[in-house]
């Protein structure tokens, strides 16, 4: 081809992430991730597929998408190496915690089928069960195999507790400058704490967003709706985007109607909750809600320094 020739490479993302894209970039060749689930299909009962039509329908969207119909796809925005493996420091905490539940939730079901409740939170436990101390429901001792079972399982905790105090240690010191900034000015407000700042300001503010919506969408917390006809439903929220980041808002949503109860987002949910008396459902419908405009006042509190209404700082 001739020199002047646009070259453009496109790829579904996938497991293999964003290295290619970074890696065809540095040989100055431009490339685009593509969302897979954007890419709209045909809704036949069956259709073919295969990988060439497959390529031909990606190369069909891309020509169409450099040509500003930005609506045939959905372009993933590529992290930068830093931010992509910052995300590690709080994803691999989050692992760790629930490998030390699975381990003591399977050591009590094993002793429960023997009708013993010894406790085996405390590091005692394992001593006990090495001193042969631990009892059947009738003082009986353990039988051998699963006595072995149990002093394997405690080895493998003991490893993932030791893992988890090593990275508590460095967690804070190995967040990058800008995030550490970030996560600074979210733990100041009422109702957030270190570790879900930490998580918010890795997860979700790495990247800039241009408007609300943008913040919205990212975190899969929009409706939803279906408007044909005469049919109308709601499906709820899309519940596209990071997952991680939408679970952390509906817990950080319930915390912030606990500690900033005089803030503007606290009195709407009383106000759309008010009369509903034990009805539980409407109360989760309505946290969606706060969760959403909750994640948009925190954007706006670190993009303008605007803190949100009615909203508390924690006292130096």
């Amino acid at each position: 081809m001739p020199a002047d020739v646009q070259t453009v490479v496109s790829y579904e993302a996938g497991q293999d992430a964003f290295w290619i894209c970074r890696a065809l970039q540095a040989r100055h060749i431009e490339c685009y991730v593509v969302d897979p689930a954007s890419i709209p299909v045909e809704r036949h009962q069956r259709r073919a597929k295969t990988d060439r039509l497959d390529v031909i329908k990606l190369v069909i969207n891309l020509r169409a998408w450099l040509r500003s119909e930005r609506d045939r796809m959905h372009v993933i925005h590529v992290p930068s190496p830093e931010d992509e493996a910052s995300r590690h420091l709080m994803r691999e905490r989050g692992q760790l915690q629930k490998e030390v539940l699975q381990h003591r939730d399977r050591m009590r079901k094993l002793l429960a089928t023997l009708g013993c409740w010894d406790e085996v939170d405390h590091r005692t436990f394992a001593n006990r069960l090495e001193r042969d101390e631990v009892r059947c429901h009738d003082g009986a001792r353990l039988p051998r195999e699963l006595r072995e079972r149990l002093l394997h399982e405690c080895e493998r905790l003991a490893v993932v507790e030791q893992q988890l105090a090593a990275l508590e240690k460095t967690r804070q010191t190995n967040v990058p400058a800008l995030a550490r900034q970030r996560r600074d000015a979210l733990a100041r407000l009422k109702g957030i704490g270190e570790v879900g700042a930490s998580r918010l300001a890795l997860e979700l503010f790495w990247r800039e967003f241009n408007n609300h919506r943008q913040v919205g969408a990212c975190v899969g917390l929009v409706p939803q709706p279906y408007d044909s006809g005469e049919s109308q439903i709601d499906q709820g929220i899309s519940k596209q985007g990071n997952r991680r980041v939408r679970a952390l808002l509906i817990e950080m949503a319930w915390t912030w109607l606990r500690y900033q109860p005089g803030s503007a987002l606290a009195k709407w949910f009383d106000q759309r909750t008010q009369g509903t008396g034990p009805n539980r459902r409407a109360r989760r419908i309505a946290i969606v809600a706060v969760a959403q405009r909750l994640a948009i006042a925190l954007w706006r509190y670190l993009k303008d320094g605007v803190i949100p209404e009615g909203a508390h700082l924690k006292s130096a």
